[in-house]
C-alpha cells in the first residue's frame, strides 16, 4: 500500500486526473445500473414488486422520462458507453504516465550519477547501473500501471456496492464481509509474490553487473580457456533468477486458481440468503446476483493487480535508493569565477590521500601555457590522480591549484572542464561511426568540427581513405581499428570542442613504435597552441615533452632538459 500512496504523491497531477476520470466513469456506470432493476421488473410484468424499483421509476417520471423497456435499455447502454469513453481517456493517461514514470526515473538516476563525485562513481558497477536504467525503470513504471488498475477496480467496487446497498443492504454487507475474508485468506500469496519480486531485483542487479564485467574481458578469458568459469557462475545466477520467477508465477497462478471456487461459493451463499432468508423478489435477486458477482470479480482482479504491484515495487524502491544515494554523493561546487588559461597552472603544496593511503605530501608543479609536459614515475605514485586533481574530479586535502593565479576552488568547475580535452588510459570507443565517436552527440558540434579535430589528431589521412570515411563503423570497443587509430580517434574526441588544456593518461601504451612516433609528433604539434600534459612510462613520450616531472614519494621533481641527442627517459628512470 505504501507504494500505491507513493505513486500518487510523486505524480499528483497525473494521478488526480486518473482518479477523477475513474470516478466519473464509475458514476456513469452506477447511473446506468439503476435502470437495471426496473427494467427487469417491467420485463417480468411486476414493476411494483420492489421498493427500489418503484423508487427508480418514480424518480424517472419526475424528470419526465417514461420508464419503458426501450428507455431503460437506452439509459443502460448510454451509461456504459459514457463509462467506456471516460475509461479510454483515463487509461490513455495511465499509458502516458507509465512512459513518463520510466523516463523520469531514468533521467533522475543518470543526472544524479553524472553529478556525483568521481570517487563515488568509481564504486558503482556498470552492469548494475545499466540494469537500473533499463530493467528497474521499466518494472517501476509497470508498477504505476498496476497501481492505477487497483484504483480503477476499487472505484468500480464502490460504485457497484452503492447500487447493491440501495437494493438490499443486508445481502451486500454480508457479501462484502465474506469478500474481505477471502482477500485476507489469500494475502499470503501476495506476500510470496513480494518476496519473489525482491529476490528478482537483487539477482538481476548482481547478474547484469557480473555479465558486464565478463563481456568487458571476454577476449582474455576465451584466450585462456577460462570462459567456462564465468559461464558456470552466470548459469548459477540465472538458475536462481529462474527459481524466483517461478515462485512469483506460482503465487500468481495459485491466487487465480483459488479465487474461482471461493467466488462460486460466495455467489451460491448469496443466492441462498437472498431467496430463502430475505425472500427478495426475482428481479431484485437477478440484479443482486449480477452486482455481487461483479463486485467479487473486481475484488479478485484488484487483488491480482495488487499482487503484480508488490512484485514490481522492489524495483521502484531500489531505483529510488540508487537515486538518493547518488544525490547524497553529489559534487560540492561553490566556485563562480569564469576560468582563463593565458599564463599557466600552479600546484602548490598539494597534500592528497586515498583512505589514509598517502599519495602527495608536498607536491609543487608549474605548468606554463602552450607547453608539452610529461609526468612520469613508478606505479602508484599518483600520476592519474594528478590528472584528476587538475580536472577537479578529486580535491586536495590541503594546498592550492591555481589557474592564472586563481584558486580552482573559486572557479566554476563546469566551465573549467569545458576548457579541458581528456584522453583516458583505456581507449574505449562506442560501437558506432567515427563521426559519432568524435562528437559524442554534442548538439553544438558539427561535422566540420569533427574533421578539424581528426586533422589535429593526425587521424584524417587514414579516416578519409576509408570507403565510408567518418561514417565508418569502428566495431565493439573500436575493435575494427588498430590501436594507433583508436588512440588518434580518442585524441580527436578530446579536441572536438576546441579545448585549451589537453590531458592524456598513458597515450601510447601498447602501441607499436610507428604509431607511438605519430602520436608524439601530434602532441608536439598540438603544444604549439594548447597546454598539453601527458602521463606516461614510455620513453618516446618522455623524450618528446618539453618539460618532465618525475613523481616519487609524494613529491615532484622537474628534470633538466637534456641535449637533443641525449635521452630524457634515462634521466627520468634514474630520478625514480
Amino acid at each position: 500500500m505504501r507504494t500505491l500512496v507513493t505513486y500518487i504523491m510523486v505524480f499528483p497531477q497525473r494521478s488526480a486526473f486518473v482518479l477523477i476520470a475513474l470516478l466519473a466513469a464509475g458514476i456513469a456506470e452506477g447511473l446506468s445500473l439503476t435502470a437495471l432493476l426496473p427494467l427487469l421488473s417491467v420485463a417480468v410484468g411486476d414493476a411494483s414488486s420492489s421498493d427500489t424499483g418503484r423508487t427508480v421509476v418514480q424518480a424517472m417520471q419526475r424528470i419526465g422520462i417514461e420508464p419503458t423497456i426501450s428507455t431503460m435499455l437506452l439509459i443502460i447502454v448510454g451509461g456504459m458507453i459514457t463509462k467506456s469513453l471516460i475509461l479510454l481517456l483515463a487509461n490513455r493517461q495511465v499509458g502516458y504516465t507509465v512512459a513518463h514514470v520510466a523516463s523520469k526515473l531514468r533521467q533522475e538516476l543518470i543526472e544524479a550519477l553524472l553529478a556525483s563525485r568521481w570517487q563515488y562513481y568509481l564504486r558503482q558497477p556498470a552492469g548494475s547501473l545499466a540494469n537500473s536504467v533499463a530493467t528497474e525503470a521499466y518494472r517501476a513504471a509497470q508498477g504505476f500501471e498496476h497501481a492505477a488498475n487497483v484504483m480503477a477496480l476499487s472505484i468500480q467496487v464502490l460504485v457497484y456496492s452503492a447500487v447493491a446497498l440501495f437494493i438490499s443492504w443486508e445481502v451486500t454487507l454480508v457479501s462484502l464481509l465474506l469478500g474481505a475474508v477471502m482477500l485476507l485468506v489469500l494475502q499470503k500469496l501476495v506476500g510470496a509474490a513480494r518476496k519473489a519480486g525482491n529476490k528478482q531485483t537483487h539477482l538481476l542487479r548482481h547478474l547484469l553487473s557480473y555479465l558486464s564485467d565478463v563481456l568487458a574481458s571476454v577476449k582474455s578469458l576465451k584466450a585462456m580457456a577460462r570462459d567456462n568459469v564465468a559461464d558456470a557462475i552466470l548459469r548459477d545466477e540465472t538458475k536462481q533468477l529462474e527459481k524466483a520467477t517461478r515462485r512469483e508465477v506460482m503465487s500468481r497462478e495459485a491466487l487465480l486458481a483459488l479465487q474461482e471456487p471461493i467466488l462460486a461459493t460466495l455467489i451460491a451463499g448469496g443466492l441462498y440468503l437472498a431467496l430463502v432468508m430475505w425472500q427478495l423478489s426475482l428481479p431484485a435477486v437477478m440484479v443482486m446476483v449480477f452486482l455481487l458477482t461483479r463486485i467479487q470479480s473486481m475484488l479478485n482482479k484488484a487483488q491480482r493487480r495488487y499482487q503484480h504491484l508488490v512484485a514490481q515495487e522492489s524495483a521502484y524502491w531500489a531505483l529510488r535508493a540508487a537515486i538518493e544515494e547518488a544525490r547524497a554523493a553529489a559534487e560540492r561546487t561553490v566556485g563562480t569565477q569564469q576560468p582563463t588559461l593565458q599564463q599557466g597552472i600552479s600546484l602548490r603544496h598539494i597534500v592528497f590521500d586515498y583512505d589514509k593511503k598517502s599519495i602527495f605530501q608536498d607536491l609543487n608543479i608549474e605548468i606554463p601555457v602552450n607547453s608539452f609536459t610529461s609526468i612520469t614515475g613508478p606505479s602508484g605514485a599518483g600520476k592519474s590522480t594528478l590528472l584528476d586533481l587538475l580536472c577537479g574530479l578529486a580535491e586536495p586535502k590541503s594546498g592550492e591549484i591555481l589557474v592564472d593565479g586563481v584558486s580552482l576552488r573559486e572557479i566554476n568547475l563546469h566551465h573549467w572542464r569545458h576548457m579541458i580535452g581528456y584522453v583516458s588510459q583505456d581507449t574505449i570507443l562506442l560501437h558506432d561511426t567515427i563521426l559519432s565517436n568524435v562528437l559524442i552527440g554534442a548538439p553544438a558540434l558539427t561535422q566540420a568540427d569533427a574533421e578539424q579535430a581528426l586533422r589535429q589528431a593526425g587521424a584524417w589521412d587514414f579516416v578519409s581513405a576509408l570507403p565510408e570515411g567518418m561514417l565508418t563503423l569502428v566495431g565493439e570497443r573500436g575493435g575494427l581499428l588498430s590501436g594507433g587509430q583508436r588512440q588518434r580517434i580518442a585524441i580527436a574526441r578530446a579536441l572536438a570542442h576546441h579545448p585549451l588544456f589537453l590531458l592524456l593518461d598513458e597515450p601510447t601504451s601498447a602501441l607499436d613504435p610507428d604509431s607511438e612516433r605519430i602520436i608524439c609528433e601530434t602532441l608536439q604539434r598540438l603544444a604549439q597552441s594548447l597546454t598539453v600534459i601527458a602521463v606516461s612510462h614510455q620513453p618516446a613520450v618522455i623524450n618528446a615533452a618539453g618539460r618532465i616531472f618525475v613523481l616519487s614519494k609524494g613529491k615532484a621533481e622537474l628534470l633538466p632538459r637534456l641535449p637533443d641527442n641525449a635521452s630524457n627517459s634515462t634521466a627520468a628512470c634514474e630520478a625514480v
